[in-house]
């Protein structure tokens, strides 16, 4: 029986032309966040049509399709990913009970969620387990803290400063680091708190077979207080009591043929 499920219904809705953007637009994104219902996948191309940009991000040799092909092959965690998490003794006996592709976190600061790739509920022996997972093949993590926050709006700075009280690390942040690890690890740490989970984790699974941006993911968890790996877990325990885990798992090369 298959784990993944997908948002039922486009998440994004097209822009008309002299449609005017204003409440049309904040309503589009509420329901978009704000949607609870949800639907099984029948293979890796029901992720497509999820994704914001299905046409430039589609493509073969890109991490949107190696890591739908990936995970629907088991319809379950796939053995790379159990593997490395395996070596957080939290996480080692992981069941999914629950898969979604694309899902969105809201965040304070802007209707903006944080979009994440797959978004993973398991449990262990122990408790729930939230789990973000941010695939990569050559594309970066995006903007510095530097570029997003160059002449920042009052919503970017209450923004930054909730992800900063989330993570626990002294805000302003590096301005060298990179944006999208610090909302991409609290969509996974808002998730354990909603469902009481007592471990939230972000892995980058990474179809790149020259380690690209690997240093970027180090730096990150430099500002954590943490030592990155390859294939790999670093852990701690947050104030807030949920103990967090970040990981980087190196995929097969096979699925950059798809």
């Amino acid at each position: 029986m298959t784990r993944i499920t997908m948002r039922h219904g486009r998440h994004r809705h097209r822009r008309h032309p002299g449609r005017r953007q204003g409440l049309s637009r904040r309503t589009a994104l509420s329901d978009a966040i704000m949607k609870k219902i949800y639907m099984p996948t029948s293979g890796p191309e029901d992720w497509k049509r999820l994704l914001p940009e299905p046409d430039k991000q589609w493509k073969t040799g890109h991490s949107a399709k190696a890591l739908a092909y990936c995970w629907e092959e088991t319809g379950d965690l796939p053995s790379d990913v159990r593997t490395v998490i395996a070596r957080a003794p939290e996480l080692a006996a992981l069941e999914v009970l629950l898969c979604i592709p694309e899902h969105q976190a809201p965040l304070p600061g802007g209707a903006r969620p944080s979009q994440n790739d797959v978004w993973l509920l398991g449990r262990t022996p122990q408790g729930l387990v939230s789990i973000t997972i941010e695939g990569k093949v050559s594309e970066s993590f995006g903007p510095t803290i530097s570029e997003w926050f160059k002449d920042p709006s009052a919503g970017k700075q209450r923004r930054l400063e909730f992800l900063c009280q989330t993570l626990e690390i002294a805000f302003p942040p590096d301005n060298a680091l990179r944006y999208q690890l610090f909302h991409r690890t609290v969509s996974a740490i808002i998730a354990a708190k909603q469902y009481h989970a007592r471990n939230a984790a972000m892995l980058v699974h990474t179809f790149s077979q020259t380690g690209d941006w690997f240093d970027d993911y180090v730096a990150f968890l430099a500002a954590l207080g943490l030592r990155g790996e390859i294939n790999d877990v670093a852990s701690k325990r947050l104030g807030s009591g949920i103990r967090l885990h970040l990981g980087w798992v190196h995929g097969a090369a096979r699925w950059l043929q798809v």
